[in-house]
């Protein structure tokens, strides 16, 4: 175990050697607030349609489905949503071609609606163990239990994949670096999530890379996707999102910030971070996030049972002009409308929470709460 993890930091300090030759630098705070003048308020959710369970259901062959995803982004920009944030997979590129052909047909379809999305390459989060081809069914009663992190355990702890998922990010940004429907990527969603409650340590299933393993193996590898997105070409902004609150003078304090939460901090062209969290949090967070002189979006947010709700959170947003993506739109197959707890006290026989946790519509297409519905409207100028 300990050779494998040498071997691994022996790689990528390789490749940092080899990749210290002056490529695309990260955007000045000039040109991201000269990008961010020209952008809307910034309000949509997280996003996969229905009837797909993870990124791969929704972007593979046999299982993309168009219509289903016009049907649904027509109700996002009913209400005003002008953005999106979409999960990509690195799975997806062994069929470069195919799976290029599709994400170009979704994004066309986003832009028939006025939506814009944020598009995420990589993902620390839930199952360790993607796999192509048909994927499961979801377990009864748990939050997202057939999403899929990418890369998965095995290419993250195997050097001999890094190539392929070096030519994933390059070969899918590069594909759409001049792109204008893209609003930015997201390079990697929440890298130091180690799934403590439902695949990592404190869970029976613990078939998560083991906690510091993991973390030391990302941290040193999340420079390098940056630097692979910017060598493609990329001419929208990259960011990692900052996912682990802090108290805004901690924010003020880099000595308080994790390896990792530096690294995200220091590549990104525009701050993103999440917030599960009370109004009072979220007021006290976006003026620490703003001290960095850079645009700033909420790209996850919106969980009733902690009270972080439409309402409340984004009339405090829109004073700032802090972008704000919730989690979750329809109701479906991630089970999102579940809370995370839901791991160790799964609703069974049918139940649902008494407080649906995310989503904003039910399957039927009807809003699960007509006032949040209202409180969009009136924040998007719907």
């Amino acid at each position: 175990m300990k050779r494998l993890s040498f071997l691994v930091l022996l790689f990528i300090s390789t490749l940092s050697l080899a990749q210290q030759t002056g490529g695309p630098a990260r955007w000045s705070a000039a040109k991201a607030n000269a990008w961010y003048a020209r952008e809307p308020f910034l309000v949509g959710a997280n996003y996969a349609p229905a009837n797909a369970i993870n990124e791969l259901e929704m972007f593979q062959a046999e299982t993309f489905d168009p219509a289903t995803i016009d049907k649904e982004l027509a109700m996002a920009e009913s209400i005003g949503m002008n953005t999106m944030r979409v999960f990509l997979h690195d799975l997806l590129w062994q069929d470069p071609a195919g799976f290029t052909k599709r994400l170009d047909q979704f994004l066309t379809i986003c832009a028939k609606h006025k939506i814009r999305p944020m598009l995420v390459l990589f993902d620390s989060c839930w199952d360790p163990n993607p796999k192509l081809g048909k994927q499961r069914e979801p377990t009864p009663g748990i939050h997202n239990s057939g999403w899929v992190q990418s890369p998965g355990a095995d290419a993250l702890t195997d050097v001999s994949q890094y190539p392929r998922l070096e030519a994933y990010v390059k070969g899918v940004v590069g594909a759409f670096k001049k792109d204008k429907r893209i609003l930015a990527w997201d390079v990697w969603n929440e890298p130091d999530n180690t799934n403590d409650n439902s695949y990592g340590q404190n869970h029976t299933l613990k078939t998560e890379v083991p906690k510091p393993r993991k973390i030391a193996i990302v941290t040193s590898l999340l420079p390098h996707v940056f630097e692979w997105a910017r060598a493609a070409g990329a001419t929208q902004p990259l960011t990692s999102g900052i996912w682990v609150y802090r108290t805004p003078e901690e924010w003020q304090n880099p000595a308080k910030w994790t390896p990792m939460e530096k690294v995200q901090m220091e590549n990104s062209d525009i701050i993103t971070f999440h917030q599960y969290s009370n109004p009072e949090t979220l007021e006290k967070t976006i003026p620490a996030m703003l001290s960095f002189g850079r645009p700033v979006i909420c790209t996850e947010y919106m969980a009733r049972g902690v009270a972080s709700k439409f309402q409340t959170h984004l009339p405090i947003a829109k004073k700032a002009k802090v972008g704000m993506i919730n989690w979750g739109f329809v109701a479906g197959k991630t089970q999102t409308f579940i809370p995370w707890d839901s791991w160790q006290k799964p609703y069974v026989n049918g139940r649902e929470p008494a407080v649906w946790f995310h989503e904003v519509f039910k399957q039927d297409g009807t809003p699960y709460d007509p006032e949040e519905i209202t409180a969009i409207k009136a924040n998007t100028g719907k």
